[in-house]
């Protein structure tokens, strides 16, 4: 796994590009501005980039505008992006821009390398991460009336999952249930959704979107 590091506090670029190389990935470069990322994924050709939403100059979403012009540019290259702040509406802009290969995480997250080697791992395959707390914080929130309202209870349980980019195998391994069941319940859960088998429509990210979305 190859990836590009952006981060402007060289504590934390140089921490995360030690311990990612102790796992065995390898570090293409590191950037501590978001102006050079394009050119850095142009030159270098990741897997994945790395980096923070709030950077210089003015640390409000720098981060975030760069990660969404290099998936315009280089659509196979998977981001991360990694933020202080739990803000529901960066991770609703990310998923929404580029909702394949993507991740959201939290950078306390950062401390325990094996999640960020782990999400890292489910970018490449092709999935959405987003950070646990995320989901926790909009579970906590009143829902509004709309399609989310036809499902079961469970449903809701195995939705809020799926939103974290888990898989049916890990989710089932969570709730202590087959994986047939937890299959038989994202189904209702299309269904319900009104998302239909499409080859042109990945049907967890669609769902995840209006999950978040719907309690955001």
């Amino acid at each position: 796994m190859r990836v590009i590091v952006c981060d402007d506090m060289l504590l934390v670029r140089e921490g995360l590009v030690r311990t990612l190389t102790t796992r065995g990935v390898e570090v293409l470069a590191e950037l501590s501005s978001a102006a050079t990322l394009e050119h850095a994924v142009a030159a270098h050709q990741p897997d994945i980039v790395i980096l923070d939403i709030r950077m210089p100059p003015t640390f409000t979403d720098e981060g975030l505008t760069a990660a969404t012009a290099v998936r315009r540019k280089h659509p196979e290259v998977g981001v991360l992006v990694l933020s202080q702040y739990l803000e529901t509406v960066y991770a609703m802009r990310l998923l929404q821009d580029a909702p394949e290969r993507v991740g959201y995480l939290l950078k306390d997250r950062v401390m325990d390398i094996a999640t960020v080697v782990d999400a890292l791992r489910r970018i490449m395959d092709g999935e959405t991460v987003v950070d646990p707390t995320i989901v926790s914080k909009l579970l906590g929130r009143r829902r509004r009336p709309g399609s989310l309202n036809l499902l079961t209870p469970r449903e809701h349980e195995v939705l809020a999952l799926v939103a974290e980019g888990m898989s049916n195998q890990a989710i089932g391994e969570r709730l202590h249930v087959t994986e047939r069941t937890i299959e038989a319940h994202t189904g209702q859960i299309f269904h319900k959704l009104g998302l239909d088998v499409s080859a042109a429509t990945h049907r967890r990210v669609l769902a995840a979107l209006t999950y978040l979305r719907t309690t955001g």
